[in-house]
């Protein structure tokens, strides 16, 4: 008897995931628990295991789609089954009472999607009534797709559908207006859209375009250069600064820190265990203390109320190829110096490698960011949403410092600490910083805790 297996959710309420790469092929035989395939949720590229044994009966879509969580990710059968046709080991779906089985046209239409679903990459597809019976096959698009033809001016019909299915995309859409020239036409906002065919002007109520319209219409013209989507974590990136730049106010303290002795036990260290500390290992037990002392630091707020946390689960954001991550060290202010340096280190491989689970990759209490490793010096770091503060730490160069009346050269460390101004007042942002800074010039001060 063939079993489904649906995409679950994996964690951090995944919605939908894109299939990377099929690890199985149809027909071939799969043990209990043995990858499957690989899928990128918002920032993690994931292997799933199969929770059956037996044998490959139909993939449930094409490296490069995107599947919702509950939909149909594989069909394995019993060891020995022979693979068949999606039609033959389908289930029946049994229809709700009173639910209509088809749709105008007579043809059975499949599955409307989630009220509220705004995913372009949704499976589910509304099938349109054809305007004649004479009409050809019905196109398969979503309805956010075909208003974007609609207002373009691209008729469907002519268009070749690269998603499942035949399923035409906003890619195949926007291909075939960079082919005939058009865009989407601004509607007044109190009139509908109006459908108009390739090279028609739009005319809304009785009311045409003037000439100063469309010379205005003429001197902004569709910019120019290659153009290509974004990427699912680069989506996942621009959402999540988008929301904490719109909703928490930002105020950034600036300093510079004398890393003389921080440099000194660094090295030292190093020489001592045989490998190189990362400087994050070492942020971050400077920072604890002070985090213990300010403890609105590492807090969150939640409607009208300031959760403060108990837990001291650092997020240390890596430089990756495909875009700026953030993994998670769990109960730092428990781990020495060099179990930190071992998790920064695995936790930076893993996401550069995109080989870390979800919950590694989220959850943070407060975050550290080396843009020394870049080369950067002050910056102004977002504030992670759902968190308050964030640190950044910029590259220790040599610089005249006034020490003792004596003018000294010293390896001179850019700090910023970035934080939610309706948490923390400025006052208590110096003196947070004043604690880090003293830390930081002389680690005996947190290496003796």
């Amino acid at each position: 008897m063939p079993r489904e297996f649906r995409l679950p959710d994996i964690g951090e309420g995944l919605t939908e995931a894109e299939i990377v790469r099929w690890l199985v092929a149809e027909g071939e035989h799969v043990e209990a628990d043995q990858a499957i395939v690989e899928v990128e949720t918002d920032k993690a590229v994931v292997e799933i295991p199969s929770p059956y044994a037996g044998v490959v009966l139909s993939l449930g879509g094409a490296e490069g789609d995107v599947i919702e969580v509950g939909e149909v990710l594989v069909t394995i059968g019993e060891p020995g089954e022979a693979p068949t046709s999606k039609s033959d080991h389908e289930p029946a779906v049994e229809e709700a009472p009173g639910h209509e089985p088809s749709d105008e046209t007579g043809v059975s239409a499949e599955p409307e999607p989630i009220v509220g679903t705004l995913s372009e990459e949704a499976e589910s597809l509304s099938t349109p009534k054809p305007e004649s019976a004479s009409a050809p096959a019905a196109v398969k698009a979503l309805p956010i797709v075909r208003k974007l033809a609609r207002d373009s001016g691209v008729d469907l019909a002519t268009v070749d559908g690269t998603g499942p299915g035949g399923r035409i995309t906003r890619a195949d859409v926007e291909a075939a207006m960079a082919t005939t020239g058009e865009r989407p036409a601004v509607q007044p906002a109190h009139e509908p859209p109006v459908a108009h065919a390739v090279g028609e002007v739009a005319v809304g109520a009785g009311h045409g375009i003037s000439d100063e319209e469309m010379d205005v219409e003429e001197s902004h013209p569709r910019p120019e250069g290659d153009r290509k989507p974004m990427s699912r974590l680069r989506r996942t990136i621009a959402a999540n600064m988008s929301k904490s730049w719109a909703e928490i106010p930002h105020v950034t303290t600036f300093d510079d820190v004398d890393a003389t002795r921080l440099l000194e036990v660094r090295r030292a260290l190093g020489d001592r265990h045989g490998y190189k500390i990362p400087i994050e290992a070492l942020v971050i037990k400077a920072v604890l203390p002070a985090i213990d002392e300010f403890p609105e630091f590492n807090s969150s707020i939640d409607g009208d109320d300031l959760v403060v946390h108990s837990r001291r689960d650092i997020g240390i954001a890596v430089d990756t190829p495909q875009g700026l991550m953030v993994a998670v060290i769990r109960d730092a202010d428990k781990k020495s110096v060099l179990e930190l340096a071992g998790e920064v280190r695995r936790l930076g491989e893993g996401a550069r490698e995109r080989s870390l689970a979800p919950d590694e990759l989220a959850g943070q209490t407060f975050t550290i960011s080396n843009i020394g490793a870049v080369g950067g010096g002050h910056g102004t770091p977002i504030v992670p949403y759902g968190t308050v503060a964030i640190m950044s730490v910029g590259r220790a160069r040599l610089q005249p410092i006034v020490y003792e009346n004596d003018l000294a050269i010293a390896p001179v460390m850019p700090l910023s600490i970035s934080y939610d101004h309706r948490v923390i007042d400025g006052a208590v942002g110096r003196r947070f910083m004043a604690l880090v800074m003293e830390n930081l010039e002389e680690p005996a001060l947190f290496l003796a805790g």
